[in-house]
Parts: structure tokens; C-alpha cells; sequence
């Protein structure tokens, strides 16, 4: 590892940038008609690219309610998430090879809640997210996209036409909602 005086110095205030540990993020591969939803970025890392909506997770906030959450901000649309699809990290080295970027991220199939806001339902730029679009598959491959998402969208849209064909059954990745289960807290071992 390159000494710290010869590397970017590292921001405080900025908790993403040279983290003490990988950031949490969610994504949101949200189908309708064929197509896909996808948000160029308007900040960085990757500013310019495009990508799915989503970001990081809050200390104390629940995947889902982060992922509905993300995507509201950013498109202005309210989503449902149907299933887990992919789960991998993205890692950016800076010029002396120090991690200047480490994400964790777990991208979700969903859909959009009928009535949802944005214009007609197809939704609106805001937050970091510098512009939207719906794609068909074989347009979102030419596009300018950040590293791997182009290979979980297209697996994600595999398993979201099985999951529509087949109603209910897993097809690939995890089901949300599953059958409500025992609770554990962390308090003395108690369970519910």
C-alpha cells in the first residue's frame, strides 16, 4: 500500500469516499413492458454512466424500505420489490491503488405500484440521478453503463419473465415476504 502522503486525502465528511469499511447499497432493476429502468448518474463515482436506481442504506433502515426509498428519490417513482436477484461488490482503486470506493450491493426486481407519481408513471430525474429512461434490453447494452450491471439486468429479466409465467414460483434469485417467521433480538437472547 502507497504511503498516505502520496494518496488522495481523505475526506471526513465524505463517509463513501476511502471508506473504513464497504458501504451497504441497494438497487432496483424495475421491469415494465420489456423494458428497464435505468438512471444516468449525475455524481460520483461514474458520474455520466448509466445504472440502476438505488444507493446506500441508512444505519437502521430495512433493505426494502431503502430500496423504495432510493427510488422514489431518484425517479419519483414508488416500487414494489418482488425478489433479490444479484448480490456483488463494486471496488475502485484510486491512481496509488487505495480503495477509494467499496459498495456492497444487493439489486431487487420490481415493479411499479400502479398510480405511482412521475409523469404517467414514467417517472422523473431528481436526487443524484441526472436523467432517466426505459430501455429494451438490446438498447440498454449500448449504452455507456457502470461495470456488471448490464450482466444482472439481463439476468434479472430472465427470472422476472419466469416469476410473470409462472406466477409465485422462484425461478432464480430469493423471494421477499417470506412466510412470517420467529423474530430474534439481539437483548439477552429473547425471541418472538
Amino acid at each position: 500500500m502507497p504511503p498516505l502522503e502520496d494518496s488522495a486525502p481523505v475526506d471526513p465528511g465524505q463517509s463513501r469516499r476511502y471508506p473504513p469499511r464497504p458501504v451497504v447499497g441497494v438497487g432496483a432493476i424495475v421491469m415494465r413492458n420489456g423494458e428497464v429502468l435505468l438512471i444516468r448518474r449525475g455524481r460520483a463515482p461514474l458520474k455520466g454512466y448509466w445504472s440502476l436506481p438505488g444507493g446506500a442504506v441508512e444505519t437502521g433502515e430495512h433493505l426494502e424500505t431503502a430500496l423504495c426509498r432510493e427510488v422514489l428519490e431518484e425517479t419519483g417513482l414508488t416500487v414494489e420489490p418482488l425478489f433479490l436477484a444479484a448480490v456483488f461488490e463494486r471496488l475502485m482503486q484510486d491512481t496509488n491503488d487505495r480503495t477509494e470506493f467499496h459498495y456492497v450491493l444487493l439489486d431487487y426486481v420490481c415493479m411499479v405500484k400502479s398510480g405511482s407519481a412521475g409523469s404517467e408513471g414514467d417517472g422523473l430525474a431528481g436526487d443524484d440521478a441526472a436523467e432517466l429512461g426505459w430501455f429494451a434490453l438490446d438498447e440498454a447494452e449500448t449504452l455507456k453503463m457502470t461495470p456488471g450491471t448490464y450482466d444482472v439486468i439481463a439476468k434479472a429479466a430472465l427470472a422476472y419473465d419466469c416469476w410473470r409465467a409462472t406466477g409465485d414460483s422462484p425461478c432464480a434469485g430469493s423471494y421477499l415476504r417470506l412466510a412470517e417467521g420467529r423474530t430474534v433480538s439481539h437483548r439477552e437472547g429473547e425471541s418472538s
